[in-house]
């Protein structure tokens, strides 16, 4: 038996749930309400079938986020996280890119890699190189000044963290950006590419190895086995390309305002609501959330 999660936040009605019941009927004549969540924000509805073929089936509801997964392990001990354009709104080295007046240039290299149409260790150090020169206290400068967090997504960080969670931020960004960003939000650790400076200023150059999409998928693989889980207890979350292999890894894989080549893979999409939505489809309530 699999919960389908419903969250449309301040519109969900029972005009939206019919609609939804009735699509899921086609597939299981028995798929009923189960409960509210936080009613008029999120409810779950329970349902038998092969899980790919009820997400289908709910495709195409208004504005709604739809999480289909298992009763079971619904809650998650483990949460890796991408970075930029996923736990903060910035990429961050497209940001730094501005304080050397490249930031169009370096951009239009992100979004290539981000869409999977270039490799991105060639794409990290081609960036890299162009940022030489650049001094640490742009970099202190940037992060202060240009990077922030998206919405909800120190609480969701907070709120799993209570819950017994380990929360690991894996980013193919910088250590530079990666820990006071892990710091601010609340995560365990972090895994993150190691810029190379000379004196204070960068050299144009990136320690190895890279943490690439293959990277992430081993730290994900490495953490759930330090902590004795199960894959479905592991939820992930990314944007881009490079997040394929690990959302491919997790029990739940979250695509979050994401790029097509890693939606087409994800068990879920986050289009319309922030980080936080993520404590809906675990089945927690708005009154226990940890705000930030």
């Amino acid at each position: 038996m699999a919960i389908a999660t419903l969250i449309a936040a301040g519109r969900l009605d029972d005009r939206l749930i019919d609609r939804a019941l009735g699509s899921l009927r086609e597939i299981d004549p028995t798929a009923a309400f189960a409960a509210w969540v936080d009613e008029g924000d999120a409810v779950d509805l329970r349902v038998a079938g092969d899980l790919k073929s009820i997400r289908w089936a709910l495709q195409g509801l208004p504005e709604t986020d739809v999480f289909v997964q298992p009763e079971e392990n619904r809650f998650k001990r483990l949460l890796v996280a991408d970075m930029d354009s996923t736990m903060v709104g910035q990429e961050c080295i497209d940001e730094l890119a501005d304080f050397v007046g490249l930031k169009r240039e370096i951009a239009e290299i992100t979004e290539r890699a981000m869409q999977g149409k270039l490799d991105f260790k060639s794409a990290l150090r081609e960036r890299v190189a162009m940022l030489s020169g650049l001094d640490e206290d742009s970099i202190k400068r940037c992060v202060a000044e240009r990077v922030v967090p998206n919405p909800g997504a120190a609480t969701l960080i907070r709120t799993m963290r209570v819950g017994g969670a380990y929360c690991m931020l894996v980013t193919g960004g910088f250590v530079s950006f990666a820990d006071p960003i892990a710091k601010l939000l609340g995560f365990n650790s972090i895994r993150a590419n190691r810029l190379i400076f000379d004196g204070r200023q960068l050299n144009g150059t990136v320690e190895d190895p890279i943490v690439d999409a293959q990277a992430k998928h081993d730290a994900l693989v490495e953490m759930r086995g330090e902590l004795g889980l199960k894959p479905e207890e592991v939820v992930a979350i990314g944007d881009g390309a490079n997040d394929k292999l690990m959302i491919e890894e997790a029990g739940l894989g979250v695509a979050y305002r994401a790029k097509p080549a890693l939606a087409e893979v994800a068990d879920a999409r986050l289009d319309y609501h922030g980080l936080d939505a993520l404590l809906w489809a675990q089945g927690i309530r708005k009154r226990d959330w940890v705000s930030a």
